[in-house]
């Protein structure tokens, strides 16, 4: 009885026996806690010198160890306990599991085939045996094929002799299929194949070295040494292969590529952690390998305009820093010393000028995203600095000295700048001459020029800096320009400049620009002009452009919804190969949905703005929520989802950050309403909103988020997000309750994963993996009742999982007693869903019964009041916990019989109305 000094007395022998500690391990493995179990095994074999005793605890302990994912300990401790009894199937059972996890398929074979033979009829063991019998067979008829079949696949591919198509295709297909495992990826490149399959790039057949690059991409994947060895063997080889006109050939390079990135950034950030490993491989080397070489592509004449393209794209991949938490931008600064010119070289081409590099509609768009990406990846002042320096040394060059396909170049230089790092763009444009240049341009008998200057002027007039000079300067041009020009390219550019400056009052009814009507008219005829198929699609694209500022008045936006061949095409033009229309598509849909932020102002300054004769913005009529509902009806109807979701799936950098939001508020506003959100879902807007709640601002997640959410709350979600998506939506749900979010979104938030909680297991596990449940609980003490409320029934819905009724037991919490508190509220949804909570957590967590009572002294009169509650309901969720409390312990049953609760229930009994 003399307390044993020390911190923890309860290790004393004479206190705690080793029967006591594995009984309560058990209670505690039941309960799921697989470390406190672990723990409470451990100490009881310090305490038993039994043989059996320590056999059982081995055999518990290996339990633990396989529930924790530690498989040489679960093997080494079930081994234990076989050495003291050969007949233990559960702990053969174990060690089969074990070394099933370590690959060590044999052994485990005999292990369970041994259970088998003590339990002949003991169907897991049979069920266990077959699986791990068949997944053995595969793997072994696998491994002797390829032992003897590598050799013979390269022979026939590289076989030039070899007229067999079909057996060629075949051994093609098989190396890529071989690849694919890591077994067989190994054998390929045991037998020299990265060597072999370099040589089957030089073949130049398309079939060859799409099998090449497919297989490549096996091999390569999370592999950062074998992807040393090919970037040293084959990375020029590599680039040249990107260029290569056959379409399907480039994009297979291209993915090659991004997967060797992948890995060799994984390595650099392993480098920069670990400098010890960089001895061994050094990432950055290789990194700077390829990215040269996709540098020199860019400029090379041979290379095709989509290999250009591609590796334009690689670049805006790979260069830039994924996030401002990574300190290292040597890369983007590395790219800007050696290839900033050479990706000039691309925006600054001039289609159809001698010489110039072959492009598609989309490489220079892609330039200026790459451009802005670097720009924005710079630290401070002197980097960018260099980075001015640089494109104005460009500018000049082409400027000075070259004639007049020299000044086309500088001002198509200027464009490009002013589409991606405008700073850098206003920086060339206050270059001596520059702007003189364009406005003289402008004037040009020649269409290609004039096209150049006007386009310039259009980017210009964007940028806020020089507006008021352009104002001054290009309206009058550009209105002769409209109206004198023979030839539509032409006008269709002046146009979108007069729109572009005409819209500075951005969607303000009193701040008009143009004469009252002529809006009208220049939206007409750029309907007109989108409708037109004989106009190329390059030049109809502007006519979207000019919709996109002309829709900001809402009389524009009702005439459009009205013109369904307008739409239509503009759809059309969404779904094309020329992705710059992305962003003017998009736009125009935020205009016409009413989607862009708009402030209330405040009464109080409006007073004080009239008093002191300040500019008041006004709304237009056509904007009221009743005319907007209409144009979204109408939008609908035209097909407007399928054209969303086709922008959605352009793996493009036109798909710019800013452009995913504006889809992102279209489609918060196509679901705004219940009715239409099936439609939505059903056309692939359900699909398309998950990648944008993923990436992008912070504002486009938010809104597409909180799309899921109202989707997520009126349509049953499995049916909306069939399969494995549906486990994709949490993520975005969880963000919506973030303190900084809004009231409204928590609220969706919480209703949505209510829903998703009450569907299976596996969602909840997920919930509590994204971290939902401390936020779910904080919002429990919310002020706003319809946000406690459906935090609440979100609760009650997580209750179902075995961690979360754990929770409600740890000593330090008042999770219980707020459950019980709230069952005695007088709100009564609110008392709803938390004796439903109650009731769930009694039925499946018998110790939660012995606690109640526990928590609170008004327990006893909160059930009562539920029994006597006037809802049926509420009487039932009371009564189904006063059932659990009576059986899960005596002294609960002896206080609960005690009190009035017997006569309450007598009377409940024989009321015939409420069986």
């Amino acid at each position: 009885g003399v307390p044993v000094p020390g911190p923890c007395p309860s290790r004393c022998p004479s206190q705690v026996t080793a029967e006591q500690l594995r009984a309560r391990g058990n209670a505690l493995f039941q309960a799921g806690d697989h470390g406190a179990a672990l723990a409470a095994y451990t100490e009881a074999l310090s305490l038993s010198d039994a043989g059996p005793e320590r056999a059982v605890l081995h055999r518990n302990r290996a339990a633990c160890y396989l529930k924790l994912e530690d498989y040489t300990k679960a093997e080494a401790d079930a081994t234990k306990a076989i050495e003291a009894d050969g007949r233990d199937v559960k702990a053969l059972f174990r060690r089969s599991q074990a070394l099933q996890q370590l690959g060590r398929l044999d052994q485990a074979v005999s292990d369970l085939q041994r259970c088998v033979s003590l339990e002949p009829k003991n169907k897991a063991f049979q069920e266990a045996l077959r699986a791990l019998g068949s997944s053995m067979h595969e793997k072994m008829r696998a491994m002797s094929c390829t032992d003897s079949k590598v050799e013979q696949m390269f022979q026939i591919l590289l076989d030039l002799d070899e007229k067999d198509a079909d057996k060629k295709q075949k051994a093609a297909q098989n190396l890529i299929v071989l690849a694919r495992e890591e077994a067989g990826a190994e054998k390929i490149f045991q037998s020299d194949g990265v060597r072999l399959l370099v040589q089957l790039l030089d073949t130049a057949k398309a079939d060859l070295m799409l099998a090449a690059l497919r297989t490549l991409v096996g091999l390569c994947s999370g592999h950062r040494s074998r992807v040393a060895i090919l970037a040293e063997l084959g990375a020029p080889r590599l680039a040249a292969v990107l260029g290569v006109e056959h379409e399907q050939v480039s994009l297979a390079a291209c993915n090659l590529l991004h997967v060797m990135f992948d890995s060799l950034k994984e390595g650099l950030q392993k480098d920069f952690r670990r400098k010890e490993d960089a001895v061994v491989l050094d990432s950055s080397k290789d990194l700077k390998l390829l990215i040269k070489h996709l540098l020199e592509l860019l400029v090379l004449e041979g290379a095709s305009a989509h290999g250009r393209d591609n590796a334009l794209n690689l670049l805006i991949k790979v260069v830039p820093r994924k996030s401002p938490k990574e300190t290292n931008n040597s890369l983007s600064l590395w790219v800007i010393d050696q290839g900033l010119k050479k990706i000039l070289e691309v925006g600054s081409t001039v289609c159809g000028s001698l010489g110039s590099l072959p492009v598609t509609e989309n490489s220079r768009m892609s330039a200026s995203v790459l451009l802005s990406k670097l720009y924005e990846d710079l630290k401070c002042d002197a980097e960018r600095e260099n980075f001015h320096r640089l494109c104005e040394d460009y500018v000049r060059s082409w400027f000075e000295g070259h004639e007049l396909p020299g000044k086309l170049r500088a001002i198509q230089t200027v464009s490009c700048l002013l589409q991606g790092p405008s700073d850098a763009g206003n920086r060339v444009l206050e270059l001596e001459g520059i702007m003189d240049s364009v406005l003289s341009l402008c004037a040009s008998v020649s269409e290609a020029h004039q096209l150049v200057a006007v386009e310039a002027l259009i980017h210009a007039a964007d940028k806020a800096k020089r507006a008021s000079f352009i104002t001054a300067n290009g309206v009058n041009l550009l209105k002769e320009i409209y109206k004198h020009s023979e030839r539509d390219s032409i006008r269709i550019r002046a146009l979108v400049g007069l729109c572009k400056l005409g819209s500075a009052g951005g969607t303000d009814f009193s701040m008009k620009q143009f004469a009252e009507g002529s809006t009208m008219k220049l939206a007409k005829q750029c309907r007109k002009w989108l409708c037109n198929e004989a106009i190329d699609a390059g030049t109809r694209r502007w006519a979207v452009e000019g919709l996109a500022y002309l829709t900001f008045d809402a009389d524009v936006k009702e005439e459009f919804v009205e013109d369904k061949a307008a739409m239509q095409a503009m759809f059309n033009l969404a779904k094309s190969e020329d992705r710059s229309v992305l962003y003017a598509v998009a736009s125009t849909l935020v205009n016409c949905t009413n989607s862009y932020d708009h402030e209330e102002p405040d009464p109080q300054m409006l007073e004080l703005a009239k008093y002191a004769k300040q500019h008041i913005p006004e709304q237009h009529p056509k904007d009221k929520p009743e005319f907007v509902r209409r144009r979204v009806r109408k939008l609908l109807t035209a097909g407007v989802v399928s054209a969303l979701a086709c922008m959605v799936k352009s793996e493009n950098p036109a798909l710019t950050s800013s452009c995913r939001e504006l889809i992102s508020r279209v489609f918060l506003a196509l679901v705004e309403k219940a009715e239409d959100r099936g439609g939505v879902v059903a056309q692939g807007g359900g699909k398309a909103l998950i990648p944008l709640s993923l990436e992008g601002t912070e504002v486009g997640q938010t809104k597409a988020a909180q799309a899921l959410a109202k989707i997520t709350i009126t349509s049953n979600p499995e049916m909306a997000f069939p399969g494995e998506r549906i486990y994709e939506v949490v993520r975005p749900l969880v963000s919506l309750l973030h303190l900084q979010r809004t009231g409204l979104e928590n609220f969706e938030g919480l209703m949505a994963l209510t829903n998703l909680a009450g569907i299976s297991e596996r969602l909840r596990q997920k919930i509590l993996k994204e971290r939902a449940v401390p936020m779910i609980e904080g919002y429990m003490f919310e002020e706003h009742e319809l946000i406690r409320l459906a935090a609440t029934e979100c609760m009650c819905n997580m209750a179902m999982s075995k961690e979360v009724q754990e929770m409600f037991l740890a000593e330090d919490s008042d999770r219980l007693k707020l459950m019980v508190l709230y069952s005695g509220e007088e709100d009564e949804k609110l008392r709803r869903a938390a004796s439903g909570t109650l009731a769930m957590l009694t039925a499946l967590h018998s110790p939660i019964c012995k606690r109640i009572p526990q928590v609170t002294v008004h327990w006893l009169e909160i059930l009562q009041a539920l029994l006597l509650s006037p809802s049926a309901e509420l009487q039932h969720r009371g009564a189904v916990v006063v059932m659990n409390m009576m059986a899960a312990a005596r002294e609960v049953a002896e206080q609960l019989i005690a009190s009035e609760m017997l006569e309450i229930l007598s009377v409940l009994a024989k009321d015939k109305d409420k069986p």
